[in-house]
């Protein structure tokens, strides 16, 4: 155990720091625009909440493989592995160039069909159209980046994603404010910066990828085409993006719903949504590095080391979220002061803070759950539970709370905490029963 526990100390330190770098990039858009106007920061709001979609499409695969990979990395099946990736790069590469071009034709109608407000629908039309049809490079830095997590190469995509920020955030600068010479583009700019951001991670990681890791795919290993693979990524991979996006798609209707509110309510969860990442960040970086060393372990069919590392990283995970939470809201006044002079804006941000905290209880189950239990092959239960509880109490009752209640964006808040936390304690239930126990791919496959 003490091995595995300095091993994850490796793998977490890096996945940490690439972590935060990726929710840096949002947040730098926010706060920069927040400098341009409170009506940007809206509407890129939402378009995020679109981009967010897209990327659960391009990660369903990413995921699946990731997960394979890792018990064929834990098993030795060097050939398998490799024919894994090939199938999610090639899978990701068409989903790409569909969703890109979907939404450079379409991006006005998109953001119209969310209920954007009349007078915001220009800024983000503009921002999803330029971020969304150069969305096929980020499909095939995901397909990448798992590939490299999967054997615990944790580094490689934090450097190139520290790259892609200093390059977003001197982007931002120049762009949105029109500085070093450059015309002042508003929006325009903040999404130019992030899409020639993610362009440069790209190339990045892919030249890593070839040079450090998998430098060629063999046709001979392809011949016949590997279809019992394809199936094992699709196993994990539909679940986990059908879990996945049933929670961003309950979260674009409550937005949907918020929008309806009022403009500040809307401004509010954007700042709120960018502030509190920063809170559960340690809880996905220690999960993403614990699951990599659990699917090892289940590779190996080492199912007892497996589950006492799930239930160590899980505690580690509680204290510390638990603690950021606390901190940020008591400062929530001073945090949205300084994002904002509308006093409005300040108070309600405040309140939603406070109701986060017993909201992260909840939410750190679930990461480490959801993770976990599909790292042990076992992917469907999460996919059940999530559909009825996102839908059926998040939706549900953050409708019931947020307008026939008039609770407004605090009763939407509310009803997330009680759906996170009724979430986390099934599934919690699901990972101290051991129902993921003998759903490895790699002891069925040797």
């Amino acid at each position: 155990m003490g091995t595995l526990k300095k091993q994850l100390r490796q793998l977490a330190a890096p996945i940490f720091m690439e972590v935060a770098l990726v929710m840096l990039v949002g947040f730098v858009d926010t706060l920069m625009l927040s400098r341009y106007s409170d009506n940007a920061v809206a509407a890129v709001g939402l378009d995020n909440q679109i981009i967010m979609l897209v990327f659960l499409v391009y990660q369903f695969v990413s995921t699946g493989a990731g997960i394979v990979c890792a018990q064929y990395h834990g098993a030795g099946l060097r050939r398998h592995f490799v024919q894994v990736v090939g199938i999610a790069l090639l899978i990701n590469a068409a989903v790409g160039l569909f969703a890109s071009a979907l939404l450079y034709f379409y991006a006005e109608d998109i953001v119209r069909l969310m209920g954007l407000r009349p007078a915001l629908v220009p800024e983000g039309a503009t921002y999803l159209k330029i971020t969304g049809s150069l969305s096929f490079f980020q499909s095939l830095t995901f397909a990448f980046t798992a590939s490299l997590r999967s054997v615990g190469r944790v580094k490689a995509p934090m450097l190139v994603t520290a790259l892609a920020n200093v390059v977003n955030a001197l982007g931002d600068y120049a762009l949105i404010f029109g500085h070093w010479g450059f015309p002042v583009l508003g929006v325009a700019g903040a999404a130019w910066a992030t899409a020639i951001s993610r362009i440069v991670a790209f190339a990045c990681i892919a030249f890593i990828h070839f040079r450090t890791h998998i430098p060629r795919f063999p046709l001979a290993w392809f011949r016949p085409f590997p279809w019992g693979e394809v199936r094992n990524v699709f196993k994990i991979g539909l679940p986990a993006m059908g879990e996945e996006l049933s929670y961003c798609l309950s979260q674009v209707t409550i937005t949907y719903f918020v929008n309806k509110i009022s403009t500040d309510a809307l401004i509010v969860r954007t700042y709120a949504v960018n502030c509190i990442m920063f809170v559960y960040l340690f809880c996905l970086s220690i999960t993403q590095g614990g699951d990599i060393l659990v699917g090892h372990l289940v590779g190996r069919e080492r199912y007892t080391p497996a589950y006492l590392m799930g239930n160590y990283f899980l505690g580690r995970s509680m204290v510390i979220t638990l603690a950021c939470s606390v901190l940020l809201a008591a400062g929530g006044p001073w945090l949205f002061a300084a994002l904002s002079s509308n006093p409005e804006v300040v108070r309600l941000g405040t309140i939603i803070l406070w109701i986060d905290c017993v909201l992260e209880v909840g939410r750190v189950r679930n990461i480490f759950a959801c993770g976990t239990l599909r790292s042990a092959g076992d992917a469907i239960y999460p996919l059940v539970v999530g559909l009825a509880s996102q839908w059926g109490i998040a939706v549900g009752l953050g409708w019931l709370f947020a307008i026939p209640l008039e609770w407004g964006l605090v009763g939407a808040w509310v009803a997330f905490a009680i759906d996170e936390n009724l979430r986390g304690v099934i599934l919690m239930h699901r990972w101290h029963t051991k129902g993921w126990v003998g759903r490895s791919f790699a002891a069925r496959t040797t």
